[in-house]
C-alpha cells in the first residue's frame, strides 16, 4: 500500500487557485462577450473538478478526494440549474442531491481504491439520497409549488415516483419468504402411549 503524499493538500489548493485565477482573468477579458452573472456556478464545478484531478494524479491513496470533488461538482451543477431557470425554491429538496453526491464520491473512491465494501456502501448512500430526492421533491413540487405548471412538476416527479415505487416493491419482494414454501414447521405426530393396566 502506497503512502499518502504530504504535498497533496498543497497541490489541491494550488490547483484551486489556478482555476479561480483563470476564471477571474477570463471574466475580465471576455466581460462583454459572456454573461458571467449567469454562469458563475461553473467556478464551483471547476473546484470539484480540481479534486478529481488531484485524485487521479495522486494514485489510489488519493481516492478519498472523490468525495469533496463529487459534492462540489454536484452543488455547482445544482446552482447552475437554479441560476439559469430561477427555480431557487428547489433547494427545499435539493439538499438530497448532496446526499446523492456523497454516495457518488464514496462509490468512486471504492472503485479507484479497488475496495468493494466501500463501493457497496457508496451505492447504498446514493440510493438513500435518490429516494429522499424523489419523495421530498414530489412533495414540494406537486403539493406546495403546484400552482405554477412546469415539465418538472407535471412529468418528471410523477414518473420518478413510479420508478422508485417499482424499485422498492421489487427489491422488498425478493426479501419476502416465498408463498409456496411455508416457513411454519409441520405438526409433529406423537405416537399414542398405551394405558398401563
Amino acid at each position: 500500500m502506497s503512502e499518502r503524499n504530504p504535498n497533496t493538500v498543497g497541490v489541491v489548493f494550488g490547483a484551486l487557485m489556478i482555476l479561480f485565477g483563470a476564471l477571474a482573468l477570463l471574466a475580465q477579458v471576455f466581460r462583454d462577450a459572456l454573461d458571467w452573472s449567469m454562469i458563475w456556478p461553473f467556478a464551483v464545478v471547476a473546484a470539484g473538478a480540481a479534486f478529481f484531478v488531484v485524485m487521479f494524479a495522486g494514485g489510489r491513496s488519493s481516492s478519498a478526494f472523490a468525495i469533496p470533488g463529487s459534492i462540489l461538482g454536484t452543488i455547482g451543477l445544482m446552482l447552475l440549474y437554479q441560476n439559469l431557470t430561477g427555480h431557487w425554491e428547489s433547494w427545499s429538496y435539493g439538499w438530497a442531491v448532496i446526499v446523492m453526491s456523497v454516495g457518488i464520491g464514496i462509490t468512486i473512491m471504492g472503485l479507484r481504491g479497488r475496495n468493494s465494501s466501500v463501493r457497496r456502501a457508496g451505492l447504498r448512500v446514493l440510493r438513500v439520497g435518490l429516494i429522499l430526492f424523489v419523495v421530498f421533491g414530489a412533495m414540494f413540487e406537486l403539493i406546495f409549488f403546484a400552482d405554477t405548471p412546469s415539465a418538472v412538476r407535471q412529468y418528471f416527479f410523477p414518473a420518478m415516483l413510479i420508478l422508485v415505487g417499482v424499485y422498492l416493491v421489487l427489491t422488498r419482494r425478493r426479501e419476502l419468504p416465498s408463498i409456496s414454501s411455508p416457513t411454519e414447521p409441520k405438526d409433529e405426530i406423537i405416537p399414542a402411549q398405551e394405558d398401563a393396566t
